[in-house]
This record gives structure tokens, C-alpha cells and sequence, in this order.
């Protein structure tokens, strides 16, 4: 925690409205782009890429609109190749902003200068300083404040010839920009690798300049080298709502700002609006959260091992949970975590989803049940809560044996008629008492089935999985012969039916 007091607050650059924009099937309108824009400065980031304004009438439109409407303390850029006419017009686009940026690139990569540029690295070199020193002269021209950001495409391939790409860096700062942005343009090796030399060029360059990384995600590792390339001194980290962008995204910018938060850095975002915003950037990318994805996925907050179940509800009022890195609300996520049942489960889910259902379930019930559920998860896969409460209804409540309860009717006041098989044979007997269940009681003890009630509760029930209406559940508890205590539960719509049949429930179980 001391290193990390040391550290400044990361600057996030959201780059969805550019490189997520371009990712989708079907790019998103002015109107669309104005509301994501707004969800975005609502998140608390403080620079934004709008788009690419060289690409489109509509982008540049739109890029125009976003900087006029952007506020005071956000600063908005648009891309341009090195090339004057590309720069010419992203200046024209964002020059009503308050703080504007042109960001300019070209790739430095051997591979890349010679099969796509195919041109040589000096030739490469020169177009890149040229592009620097032009957009410098234009924006005084204009009277904008000189803020250039300049990528070297495909830094991630430059390991060969960093040293070449080092020094080019340096002419381009001594040209005028003041941000250079290092991308890992395809993710092709580990982490440590992009940072060793993410360090180096750091290292090279005056301080005062801003270091920037923009990580793809082919390999997975885009968050992992974005929080890394943090704490090595990258202050800029370019970021996408959701992880789009092309082929497998860009640095998801949850991820990168729960990591840095869980890290002890002060991120500047309110974290809580997180989830809501995600939600909304789904739909209007029509790109799904697929089911495990980090933070935010429907399975997320899902356990079903019954090792992990256990720890995950005896936690999950905490803001350290046993199997969770945050406590959801952080990120403004209030549903509670999903404890479903296969037959990995335990008895622990068995109670949890009973309990959360409103339905009474002891630990030594839910025990008893388990054995049950699994069974039906084996050959079912995860059940469903109509399922599990099924069982509970069968093999708790219901419970066969050799009572069997045929009917329960008043004759008068406190006097009842009770019938009922046991073993095989009807018995008939009157009882009399203070109401239902104590003329029951009684009756029974006339026959020589004597039950020693030691609790009583009734539960009022919100109707069935079938929608039968309200309904009461009974629950007692009663002493065996060695003074073990039973319980005994039934369920029904008459209350006096529902304290009889749990007496019943309870026999089955003391014979």
C-alpha cells in the first residue's frame, strides 16, 4: 500500500465512441453517439476520443457536434492519420472545444513499415515528424492550445528495433507532442514483455511528457498490461465501455478501474454508475455481456460448487467476500449472488434458496433434502427454485409413512372427529380441547400416540409455484422417546388442516 500512496491519479481516455464505434455492425448514430457521450462525462471521465473525422461526412459531424457540446474540464480528441489532409480535418472538427487534442499515428513496426507501408523506417520516420510538426504549426494558426497525442501503431511489434523507435520518439517531442501513446495494437506475447519496453521508452523521454498505452485483447492480458503499464508509469490508459472494439476489444474500462480501486488508487470514477452504463452500452451495441464476463456478467455473482456456496453466503453481507473481488454495489450492481443448485451443490444452497423463497428450512432439513436434489440435478442439470421447492413440499413437508391422514372435521365447539390409517388401519377417534390441534393431540393420545408438543409457529405463505393463493404452513417441534427433538411441517389453506397434517408429518417421522 505505501508504493501505490505514491502514484497519481490514472487518466482515462475513453476511446468508445472511436475504436468501439468502428467495431460494430452497425455503427451508432448522432443521437446515439450523444447520449454514450453523455453516460460517459457522467462516469467521471475527463477525455474522450470522439471518432475519426477523416473517415466520414457523418463522423466528422458528429466529432464537430461532440466538441462544441463537451464541458470545460473534459477533453476531446479525434484521430488523424500523418497525413495533412486527415490533420486539416480533425483540427476543423474539434476546434470549438474547450480542450481539444489531435491525435495523430503511424506505425514504427518492422513488420508493418515493410508489408503494409511497405516503405523504409527512415521514410516512416520522416512522415511521422512531418505529421507532428504540421499539426503543431496548424493549431497555432488557429489559436488551439498544443496538445498532441501521437501512437506509434503497433508498439507491441517494435521489440526488434526499440532502440529506432526511441529515438524517433524523442524528435517527435522535440516537434511538438506532448502525449505519446504506445499501443499494443495486437496482443501477441505476455505482459511483462509490452512493459519492459513501455519502461525504456519512459525512461528515454522527459517527464513532463504524458505516457499513454491502448491495449487490444486478443490474448486476454488487456487489462493485466493496462493496471501493470499504471504502476510503470503510464498515466494515460485508453479504454473501452464493455471491451469493444475490433476483433476481441479493447481494454475493458471496468475491469481497469476495479483493479486500480482494489490496488488503492483513487480513480477519479464513480464506480457505482458502472454496472447501469454497461447494461445501457449492451443494448445500443446490440454486443451481449456474455454470461462470465468479469464484474458485470449475469454469472458473475453465480456459485454453484458447495464448497464455494458455503463462504459466499456466510459472507455475503461483507464488502470482502469469500469468492468475490468486490462487493457488487461498488459498481452499482444490487442483485445478490446467484447460488444455484446442481449436483456439485451442497446443502447450504438448498437452505439459502429456501429461505430466500420465504419457505421456514432448518440446516438438518436442508441436509436431508440434499441427497434428494442432487439425484434430480444428475440426470436435470441445475434446478430450478420450483424444483427445489417441490422437493421441499415432498420430502419435508409430505412426508409418507405409517400415518396417513384421511380426514380432520369439527362436530361442535372444540370436539372433532379425527380418521386416519395406521399401518394399513382405519382408526376412528373423538377428541376434545382448545382448539384444532389440542383436540388432535388428544385424540391421539387416546389411541396411545402420544405427542409431546414442544413448539409451535405458523407461517403465512404468499400462495404456491402454481398460483393456488395464500396458504399457512405450520411448524412443530415434538420429543421423541429420547427426548430428540422433531420437527414436524405441513402446508394447506385452512390453518386448523395445515396444524393437523403437521402433526401427522411429525408421526411419520417418530414411527
Amino acid at each position: 500500500m505505501q508504493r501505490q500512496e505514491s502514484f497519481s491519479k490514472p487518466f482515462f481516455y475513453d476511446i468508445t465512441l472511436r475504436d468501439g464505434n468502428q467495431s460494430l455492425k452497425k455503427p451508432w448514430s448522432l443521437d446515439e453517439k450523444l447520449f454514450i457521450f453523455d453516460k460517459i462525462i457522467s462516469l467521471g471521465i475527463k477525455a474522450i476520443e470522439l471518432g475519426f473525422p477523416a473517415s466520414s461526412q457523418m463522423d466528422f459531424e458528429c466529432c464537430q457536434t461532440l466538441a462544441n457540446k463537451a464541458p470545460e474540464d473534459v477533453l476531446v480528441s479525434v484521430l488523424a492519420r500523418a497525413h495533412k489532409n486527415d490533420i486539416d480535418r480533425a483540427i476543423e472538427a474539434v476546434k470549438t472545444a474547450k480542450k481539444p487534442r489531435i491525435h495523430t499515428f503511424i506505425t514504427l513496426s518492422p513488420f508493418h513499415m515493410e508489408y503494409v507501408l511497405m516503405k523504409k523506417p527512415q521514410d516512416v520516420a520522416q512522415i511521422a515528424l512531418d505529421a507532428v510538426e504540421y499539426t503543431k504549426k496548424r493549431l497555432i494558426e488557429e489559436n488551439m492550445p498544443v496538445n498532441i497525442e501521437f501512437s506509434v501503431e503497433h508498439f507491441g511489434d517494435c521489440r526488434e528495433n526499440l532502440d529506432f523507435v526511441i529515438e524517433v520518439l524523442q524528435k517527435i517531442v522535440e516537434k511538438g507532442a506532448t502525449t505519446i501513446n504506445l499501443p499494443n495494437t495486437v496482443e501477441r506475447t505476455r505482459p511483462k514483455v509490452f512493459i519492459d519496453m513501455l519502461k525504456k521508452v519512459k525512461q528515454a523521454l522527459p517527464e513532463n511528457v504524458i505516457i499513454s498505452v491502448h491495449n487490444h485483447n486478443d490474448l486476454g492480458m488487456a487489462t493485466a498490461t493496462t493496471v501493470e503499464a499504471f504502476f510503470e508509469g503510464a498515466l494515460q490508459l485508453e479504454c473501452c465501455l464493455n471491451g469493444l472494439g475490433e476483433r476481441a476489444g479493447n481494454t475493458d474500462f471496468t475491469q481497469v478501474a476495479v483493479a486500480l480501486h482494489n490496488n488503492g488508487i483513487d480513480t477519479g470514477i464513480d464506480l457505482e454508475q458502472i454496472y447501469e452504463t454497461s447494461l445501457i452500452i449492451s443494448q445500443m451495441s446490440k454486443v451481449k455481456i456474455y454470461e462470465k464476463a468479469p464484474l458485470i456478467g449475469p454469472e458473475a455473482l453465480a456459485h454453484r460448487s458447495g464448497i464455494h456456496q458455503d463462504g459466499a453466503i456466510k459472507t455475503k453481507d461483507m464488502n470482502f467476500g469469500a469468492y468475490r473481488p468486490i462487493h457488487p454495489s461498488l459498481i452499482g450492481r444490487y442483485d445478490d449472488e446467484k447460488i444455484g443448485f446442481t449436483s456439485q451443490s451442497g446443502k447450504t444452497a438448498i437452505y439459502d434458496i429456501l429461505k430466500a423463497l420465504k419457505y421456514p428450512i432448518t440446516i438438518q432439513e436442508s441436509v436431508n433434502l440434499t441427497p434428494y436434489a442432487k439425484q434430480l440435478a444428475e440426470t436435470k442439470g441445475e434446478l430450478t427454485t420450483d424444483e427445489i421447492l417441490q422437493l421441499y413440499f415432498d420430502k419435508i413437508c409430505d412426508i409418507k409413512g405409517t400415518f396417513e391422514l384421511i380426514s380432520f372435521k369439527p362436530i361442535e365447539k372444540g370436539v372433532f372427529d379425527l380418521f386416519f390409517n395406521f399401518k394399513g388401519e382405519r382408526k376412528e377417534v373423538i377428541g376434545k380441547g382448545n382448539g384444532p390441534m389440542d383436540a388432535c393431540l388428544n385424540g391421539l393420545k387416546k389411541l396411545g400416540f402420544e405427542v409431546n408438543l414442544s413448539h409451535y409457529k405458523q407461517y403465512s405463505l404468499d400462495g404456491d409455484t402454481k398460483g393456488s393463493g395464500a396458504r399457512a404452513m405450520t411448524m412443530i417441534s415434538v420429543l421423541d422417546k429420547n427426548n430428540n427433538e422433531i420437527i414436524g411441517r405441513a402446508i394447506d389453506t385452512s390453518t386448523a388442516q395445515a396444524n393437523v397434517k403437521a402433526i401427522f408429518n411429525a408421526l411419520n417421522q417418530l414411527y
